[in-house]
């Protein structure tokens, strides 16, 4: 584990891992520290994961004021890893809510990505909608054994008020998060509650209104090339919410990967190291 002092004092701290070229992959949750995306299905074969830990998640420090957490106010801390690495450009992968930040980072510096890579992004850092079509999504798996649990905690989930409130049906809720509900998935699941911070879960979004246009322009304006990787099964996005999104972007590459949930590279490893790493390749 490696430690760098933000802008206002916060210590950040990030792990590396794999081989070759740097990827700085962000995490999601809201709130969850970076161990949850694991080596990435085997991507760390072909790139170095740069895996840092949220403010306040993991092992990174909990600043003064919480009103930081906001996903807005966390591209900062993006700058500053950044600048600590000594990357003029980089390779970025966002997950979940680590997506809209990527998108974020990505109308305020477009001058310093390479690459931008979305994985099952939350697009509400951008004020689109990620849950068009999800009622269809959920019916489609109606014939698994644990659907009319997992549908009943959805509605639970989807009316909460807050993250703790959320939190108590969120273990039944989990299956519709995953392709296969297998025994690797109820692990990653199971790790859930302890990896994340639910203050970060809590304010990420808290206060944060897009102001749409301006993001449109800017990202509309992106000269890097994009990867948006939807999973056919996924909930937030919905692939229809990713096809949707995609427009915002002049030079995108869309890829829904069959059977996948949230969590693509849990789902098919290989399928999932294909799609980010041939996209890589490609972008230069």
């Amino acid at each position: 584990m490696e430690f760098i002092t933000s802008y206002d004092g916060t210590t950040l701290a990030f792990r590396t891992h794999g081989d070759g070229p740097p990827l700085l992959c962000l995490p999601g949750g809201p709130g969850r520290a970076a161990e949850y995306l694991g080596d990435l299905g085997g991507l760390s074969a072909h790139r170095t994961l740069i895996l840092p830990d949220t403010r306040g998640t993991g092992a990174s420090g909990v600043p003064a004021d919480p009103a930081t957490y906001r996903v807005d106010r966390l591209v900062a801390d993006v700058e500053a890893l950044r600048r600590h690495l000594g990357l003029e450009r980089l390779d970025l992968l966002g997950h979940s809510a680590g997506g809209s930040l990527a998108m974020l980072y990505a109308a305020a510096h477009p001058e310093r990505l390479h690459s931008l890579t979305l994985v099952t992004p939350s697009f509400a850092g951008v004020g689109l909608p990620s849950d068009t079509g999800v009622a269809q999504v959920i019916a489609s798996r109606a014939a698994e054994p644990w659907h009319a649990e997992a549908a009943a905690a959805h509605r639970h989930m989807t009316t909460a008020t807050s993250f703790a409130e959320a939190a108590p049906y969120r273990l039944a809720f989990e299956p519709l998060m995953y392709g296969r509900w297998d025994d690797a998935a109820r692990a990653h699941a199971a790790a859930d509650p302890a990896q994340r911070a639910l203050p970060v879960s809590e304010h990420y979004y808290r206060g944060y209104t897009p102001d749409t246009g301006d993001l449109a322009r800017r990202l509309g304006a992106l000269r890097c090339p994009v990867l948006l990787l939807a999973g056919e099964v996924d909930l937030w996005p919905t692939a229809a919410s990713a096809t949707e999104a995609a427009r915002l972007f002049p030079e995108v590459t869309l890829a829904v990967q069959p059977g996948a949930g949230h969590y693509p590279w849990l789902d098919d490893a290989k399928a999932f190291t294909e799609t980010v790493e041939g996209f890589l390749a490609t972008a230069g």
